[in-house]
């Protein structure tokens, strides 16, 4: 294996409302502009308890889990996934929705 490879060990795919989605911009105040692969655009923040332990950058793939109420316009990040994850969700077909932001 290649110095330079990162090896891939797990993975968090979306499971019940998860979505999958990318980082278009930080909006201020700790909130992002998320574009989510079932097609809605929504302003997400990262929960109090992963705040210090997830970092997010424009162009970033994360998953989200939209709110209960007002869930097509607002979430919360709960994951970010490094380039090898992006490519090993890419090569599964998970973000085959999202595809033209990458």
């Amino acid at each position: 294996m290649p110095e330079d490879e990162e090896q891939v060990r797990r993975v968090r795919t979306p499971s019940g409302d998860e979505v999958l989605g990318i980082v278009l911009r930080k909006v201020g105040g700790g909130k992002y502009q998320v574009y989510c692969n079932d097609g809605r655009e929504r302003i997400c923040r990262i929960p109090g308890s992963k705040k210090r332990g997830l970092w997010v950058k424009r162009d970033s793939v994360v998953l989200v889990d939209p709110w209960d109420i007002q869930g097509d316009e607002k979430g919360d990040i709960v994951e970010s996934y490094s380039q090898a994850q992006q490519d090993w969700l890419e090569d599964r077909d998970y973000l085959n929705e999202i595809k033209e932001f990458l």
